[in-house]
């Protein structure tokens, strides 16, 4: 029996002496000979309660030589063919190790597919060896790790099923990596997935990450899978995944992988875990929820070939009224384009019919036609509609696969979709000061409320933009609310508190730092000081400036200030994301009308619907 098949090893031949050699191929022999390896231990962590989980075990070569480290170590495995006897070899040594050093909890034990269908057949004599070491089958979980696709997910489903049956659990690990699959996920139906730690790392600073994260968890719903969160290495990104609904977490930060691996987490994180504070995540790099492709405009108008005369087009366009053009193709690919009106519009005009009715409808087209590919996104053409060109608004656009015809679309029907775009967009993130939208405003309210935790809604606005902006102009308008966005952001401490902007000079804060009040003081503070900058002397030194109200009658504006109305909000205060929204609303004009800088309204659940000022006049 070789050391492949062989699963318990003798003592005396793993304390035999080994004459040490350059050559990896070689050593990895000595090693596998003489299980020459060191386990360590990294602790799995709940993140309901900060409770030890348990512990995955990881494998390590002798500390003196080339292949110490595992990434060195299983790739000399790979390319001498002896993958599997390294993988048996390390199970072994990390059911000993975990077996005497007594660690609570379960063991995360690595193994390929491979290896598993090589085993599968020889299962009962595995759970006897885990017997032995006084360990139960129930206490260890199989973690599946792949390097390549798997072919056969049915026999590997097999497999998994004689050592479930046996007791044990499996863990599906690196999901999301591109090995790690849904199909997988379905056939083998695993206790425990890991999400990569691609996604994890930075996973409150990337609004994609968090969304795709959000997208696994309703799976892992679905399918009654517990996820762990691999790679966490910064409090933040704990934080995302917790607020997430992740059960499980292990990286770094939690604890390294060692020989005696910590048992309890630190009190640190455990105050991080407790706390019902939620994290903010950032915007996501492509906020827009769908895209928009030049095929979804597509008219199914038929093309004409240059065969068609003029008087034959003109009847075409008589007989189908609904056409506002038509392509002119060669071989399926378009070649001219003849708008409707200005084709029928010269060929009214006198002698044209008489002269160019039995010619080829080709000289009324225009040969240079704008030819889009149905998967074109519509983001795309925001300069184009910018530009000097803009024959293709009257005459329409061109829709091709391929380069081969499918229809057109009408100049109309681009400028609309475009537009909706822009509108939808400004819904996630501001254009002008690139800060969160209406929508991702409200998800963060819904989050906030579900978690239950206290945190203070605060709506600021600007008082007498209007008029400044009508005197000074629109540019440095936006020079006045970018002063806004910038101390209002220099006062939300990241990733505790959100900022959003609604549109024009209205902002929204969410607040969870304690100091919020003190906050929101020194953002007014220092909005009011620095908006003296953009009037001129003057102005500044008057204290305002003359201009028009809205029923235009003259009269004196002071200088632009800012206003902020807030409401504390309670586990219960509220049903949704409108409530608080309306309540902070009506806070803010409460703030505008007494002319003060902060006014802070109580909510219904916190204490008396009244209301009172807390600061003085702006």
């Amino acid at each position: 029996m070789n050391s492949q098949e062989q699963w318990p090893i003798s003592i005396a031949a793993r304390e035999e002496s080994a004459p040490r050699t350059p050559d990896p191929e070689a050593l990895l022999g000595r090693i596998l000979r003489y299980e020459l390896l060191t386990p360590v231990f990294q602790p799995v962590f709940g993140l309901e309660d900060g409770a030890l989980f348990g512990f995955e075990g990881l494998i390590r070569g002798p500390a003196d030589s080339p292949l110490h480290m595992p990434r060195d170590l299983f790739a000399t495995a790979d390319s001498t063919n002896q993958r599997i006897a390294l993988e048996m070899a390390a199970a072994r040594v990390i059911l000993r190790q975990f077996a005497a050093r007594r660690l609570p909890g379960s063991l995360l034990l690595n193994l390929s597919c491979k290896a598993l269908l090589a085993y599968c057949g020889r299962s009962e004599r595995v759970i006897d060896f885990i017997g032995e070491l006084g360990l139960s089958a129930e206490s260890i979980i199989i973690e599946i790790t792949e390097q390549e696709r798997v072919m056969d997910v049915a026999a590997l489903a097999l497999a998994v099923t004689r050592f479930r049956d046996a007791g044990m659990s499996i863990a599906l690990d690196d999901f999301g990596d591109g090995h790690s699959n849904l199909r997988l996920w379905m056939e083998l139906r695993p206790r425990i997935v890991k999400i990569d730690r691609y996604f994890v790392k930075g996973l409150a600073a990337s609004g994609d990450k968090f969304e795709i994260v959000r997208l696994l968890m309703r799976f892992a719903e679905s399918f009654g899978t517990e996820v762990v969160a691999e790679g966490i290495e910064d409090l933040v990104d704990l934080m995302a995944a917790r607020d997430l609904g992740v059960t499980l977490a292990q990286g770094f930060l939690l604890g390294r992988p060692e020989r005696d691996p910590a048992r309890r987490i630190s009190p640190e994180i455990q105050s991080v875990i407790a706390s019902s504070k939620v994290a903010v995540p950032s915007p996501g790099e492509d906020p827009h929820p769908r895209r928009t492709l030049a095929g979804d405009l597509c008219l199914p108008v038929p093309a004409i070939t240059d065969r068609v005369t003029a008087d034959g087009l003109a009847a075409l366009f008589q007989k189908n009224p609904e056409w506002h053009a038509v392509a002119i193709v060669e071989a399926d690919e378009p070649v001219g384009l003849i708008n409707r009106h200005t084709f029928l519009d010269r060929f009214a005009r006198p002698f044209t019919r008489e002269l160019y009715g039995r010619q080829s409808c080709r000289r009324f087209s225009d040969g240079e036609p704008r030819v889009l590919d149905r998967r074109t996104p519509l983001e795309s053409m925001r300069s184009t509609l910018a530009g000097a060109d803009q024959r293709y608004l009257r005459d329409g656009l061109v829709i091709a696969d391929n380069g081969r015809y499918l229809g057109l679309a009408t100049g109309e029907s681009l400028v609309r979709a475009v537009t909706e775009l822009r509108v939808e967009a400004a819904r996630y993130a501001n254009p002008l000061t690139f800060l969160p939208g209406n929508i991702p405003i409200s998800q963060h309210l819904d989050r906030l409320l579900d978690s239950g935790t206290t945190f203070a809604a605060c709506y600021a606005d600007l008082n007498h933009f209007k008029p400044f902006n009508d005197q000074y102009g629109y540019w440095r308008g936006d020079e006045m609310i970018l002063l806004a966005a910038r101390v209002l952001q220099a006062e939300t401490d990241a990733p505790e508190d959100f900022l959003g902007h609604i549109g024009g000079d209205d902002f929204f804060a969410l607040f969870q730092s304690g100091d919020w009040e003190a906050r929101c003081h020194r953002a007014v503070a220092q909005f009011n000081e620095g908006a003296r900058a953009y009037f001129r002397p003057e102005d500044a030194a008057l204290g305002g400036f003359w201009g028009e109200d809205r029923s235009g009658v003259r009269c004196f504006f002071p200088l632009t200030s800012m206003s902020i109305g807030a409401v504390p909000v309670g586990p219960g205060a509220f049903a949704g994301h409108e409530d608080v929204a309306a309540a902070a609303a009506l806070a803010k004009h409460e703030a505008k009308a007494a002319g003060v800088a902060l006014h802070v309204a109580q909510a219904p659940t916190l204490g008396a619907h009244a209301s009172c000022v807390t600061s003085a006049e702006a």
